[in-house]
């Protein structure tokens, strides 16, 4: 009997520290810094975060020039980049990355080329669906690409960039030539100019590998640049000082990175580089100290990848004061317990970004002066 009550009792502890554990938060954050930006939103089933990552940015962009809130498509962007990525990986042999993903750059050169739409005029749920799902439409464009790359006839046809759009119309919806809003008539590019405000020559990209020079461009060995995009590389710590001159001065941040670690947890709301894993379960844990090495060696042996792309909108401290950026996933509003945010710790952008997306104003004068910037 005795052993039988013991045994409850240690049960009973046993249980009340597991809810405990589960009820109170190790990390609670206070919000130091925020920029004004839209709802967030859900990618759904669909790899496209690159551009609600970048729409998000360009959405805040259009906020901190003084426009109107107001909802842009994501999916105008990704039917526009689809056939550019299809012409690639027939051009190449097939040699190339053909699928969903893609970089903040694709969003820019989008709207430079083509225009933006409201995703009230083109939300890309053709057939009626509530969310994005592209599994379907992702795997048949890629069995049709590679029946025509790898045809035996000797040459292809002419018909292969029909049924690409064919294919992207069906499962997305034609993009329209003209449309109304707010009783104005506009198409995509008078769209772009007229009520968006946006220069896509305003933005760039900064990354941060010692594979290449430090201030100069390169073209980074990712797969989903596609489009061979260029970044400015710059050491770690001064990729680290532009994000913090833009927050400082309202400009917010495309972020491309790795969430593959496990100390990313978009249950829990943030990520961090701990330097003990138990003890970051119980308590504020220090992190570890990350160095540019550390940033390669991760790169170089593909721990870090570009697998995903959200926005720093802000900062927040821990209760020990430590750092962390308030950043807009697009795992919907309710994928978390935190409206769809995650605080990145300063240690872990460090470490796990891949490159970033910025307006050219928000460098610091001589950081742009070491890369040319005019």
């Amino acid at each position: 009997m005795k052993k039988n009550i013991l045994l409850l009792f240690a049960i009973s502890l046993f249980i009340g520290s597991t809810f405990a554990q589960k009820d109170d938060k190790v990390y609670n954050f206070t919000t130091v810094k925020q920029i004004k930006t839209t709802p967030v939103k859900d990618q759904a089933q669909s790899g496209t975060c690159w551009s609600f990552a970048t729409t998000s940015f360009i959405e805040t962009e259009m906020l901190r020039l003084g426009k109107p809130e107001v909802d842009l498509s994501e999916m105008f962007f990704v039917r526009n980049a689809y056939p550019l990525k299809a012409l690639k990986y027939v051009r190449l042999h097939g040699s190339s990355n053909f699928g969903p993903g893609g970089q903040a750059h694709d969003v820019i050169n989008m709207i430079r080329d083509y225009g933006i739409v409201p995703d009230e005029i083109y939300n890309g749920k053709n057939l009626g669906e509530s969310k994005h799902y592209h599994n379907e439409m992702d795997a048949v464009l890629k069995a049709m690409l590679d029946a025509i790359v790898n045809n035996k006839d000797g040459k292809i046809s002419t018909a292969w960039k029909s049924l690409v759009d064919n294919t992207l119309d069906t499962y997305l919806g034609k993009i329209p030539t003209t449309f109304n809003y707010n009783g104005k008539s506009y198409n995509a590019i008078s769209f772009k100019k007229d009520f968006c405000g946006i220069n896509p020559d305003d933005y760039i990209e900064i990354t941060s590998f010692n594979h290449h020079p430090f201030y100069q461009k390169l073209d980074l060995e990712v797969p989903d640049n596609w489009s061979n995009g260029l970044y400015y590389n710059l050491p770690m710590n001064e990729m680290m000082n532009v994000i913090e001159n833009a927050l400082s001065n309202g400009y917010s941040v495309a972020w491309d990175g790795d969430v593959s670690e496990k100390e990313f947890s978009n249950k829990k709301g943030f990520a961090i580089v701990p330097l003990n894993e138990d003890k970051s379960k119980t308590e504020i844990t220090t992190e570890k100290t990350i160095t540019q090495e550390m940033r390669q060696s991760m790169f170089d042996n593909y721990s870090t990848t570009d697998d995903h792309l959200m926005h720093i909108v802000g900062k927040v401290n821990d209760q020990k004061g430590n750092t962390y950026y308030l950043t807009k996933n697009s795992w919907s509003a309710t994928g978390n317990d935190f409206g769809g945010y995650i605080n990145l710790s300063e240690a872990f952008v460090k470490l796990k970004t891949v490159a970033i997306l910025i307006h050219k104003d928000a460098i610091p004068a001589e950081i742009a002066k070491k890369i040319g910037l005019k």
